[in-house]
C-alpha cells in the first residue's frame, strides 16, 4: 500500500464522515493492509478534521473489554485521537445531524485528565496514576464509517478508532481517592437497565489500560500532554442509540452523566 492509496483511503473516510455515508470496510477490500498502514490513514483522516480547524485535546482506547471484543469480533484494543470538535456537553441533546453520526452506539467509560506528561514505552500502570490529575465518567458515543460495524482491527484503527462523540461528567476525582477497578457503572436507555460493569472490565484495571495506550502510541512517537483527556475503553457492552433514545449513566465514587439524541 503506497502513500498516495492511504492518502486516498484517509481522504475517502473523511468524506464518509462529512456525508454521513458509510463504506465497504477496508481489510475486505484491502486484505494485506497492516496495522501500522491503517494508523497512518488514520492521520490522514485526523489531518483533513484539523484543517477544519479541529484540535486534538485527547487520546482514546477502545475495545478493550472482552464483552465489547466479543459484539465486534475485534480481539485486541484500538486507538485513536479526540478534538475539541467531538466533545459535547453533559446532558445536552446531541444532534445526529450536526455531529454525522451514521450508526451511533454509547459507551459508558472512566476518563482521565493528566496533570503530567506521559511518553512510553516503558509506561506502567503506577505510572498512569500519578500523572493523573483527575478521573471523570464519560459517555463515549462510538460511530463507524464502515457499513453495519464490520470492521477488524485495521478498519477501526484507520477510522479513527470508531469515535464519534463524548462527554464528561461535571465531576472531578482525584484518582488515588478509590480504587478504580472496584467502580461499578450502571446504564440506562430510556429509564430502563441497558448494562452495567466494573473497572475491572477494562483489561483488569483502567490504568493498565491506559498505560497500554502510552506505551503504544509511543513507540510511534506521539506523547501524552498534561490536559489531555484519555479514555479508557468501555465497563459494559456497547447500546444503540436513535434521535429520541435518552441515555444515563451512574458510576460509584464518580458520579453521573446523561445526554439525549435529537434527530
Amino acid at each position: 500500500m503506497d502513500t498516495d492509496l492511504i492518502k486516498a483511503l484517509g481522504d475517502e473516510l473523511f468524506n464518509a464522515l462529512r456525508n454521513r455515508q458509510t463504506l465497504a470496510p477496508l481489510t475486505r477490500r484491502y486484505p494485506q493492509i497492516t496495522l501500522e498502514q491503517a494508523y497512518q490513514i488514520s492521520l490522514q483522516f485526523l489531518k483533513r478534521r484539523e484543517a477544519l480547524g479541529e484540535r486534538v485535546i485527547g487520546k482514546k482506547i477502545g475495545v478493550t473489554s472482552l464483552a465489547v471484543q466479543q459484539m465486534l469480533d475485534v480481539h485486541q484494543p484500538d486507538f485513536g485521537f479526540l478534538t475539541d470538535a467531538m466533545q459535547v456537553a453533559d446532558g445536552s441533546d446531541v444532534s445526529l445531524a450536526r455531529y454525522n453520526l451514521i450508526q451511533p452506539r454509547a459507551e459508558g467509560e472512566i476518563a482521565f485528565i493528566l496533570g503530567e506528561d506521559l511518553l512510553g514505552p516503558g509506561i506502567s500502570r503506577e505510572d498512569v496514576l500519578a500523572a493523573s490529575q483527575w478521573v471523570v465518567p464519560c459517555f463515549e458515543i462510538v460511530d463507524s464509517r464502515i457499513h453495519d460495524w464490520q470492521i477488524r482491527i485495521q478498519d477501526t484503527v484507520a477510522d479513527n478508532a470508531s469515535c464519534g462523540v463524548f462527554a464528561l461528567g461535571p465531576q472531578r476525582i482525584d484518582p488515588r481517592s478509590l480504587d478504580l477497578a472496584a467502580v461499578h457503572m450502571q446504564l440506562l436507555k430510556n429509564h430502563n437497565p441497558a448494562g452495567s460493569g466494573l473497572g475491572s472490565a477494562v483489561q483488569g484495571h483502567p490504568c493498565a489500560a491506559v498505560a497500554w495506550l502510552a506505551n503504544t502510541l509511543g513507540e510511534l512517537g506521539i506523547p501524552f500532554r498534561r490536559g489531555e483527556i484519555i479514555l479508557s475503553g468501555a465497563l459494559a457492552p456497547l447500546v444503540p442509540v436513535v434521535a429520541g433514545d435518552h441515555i444515563s449513566l451512574s458510576m460509584s465514587g464518580l458520579g453521573d452523566i446523561s445526554l439525549r439524541f435529537v434527530p
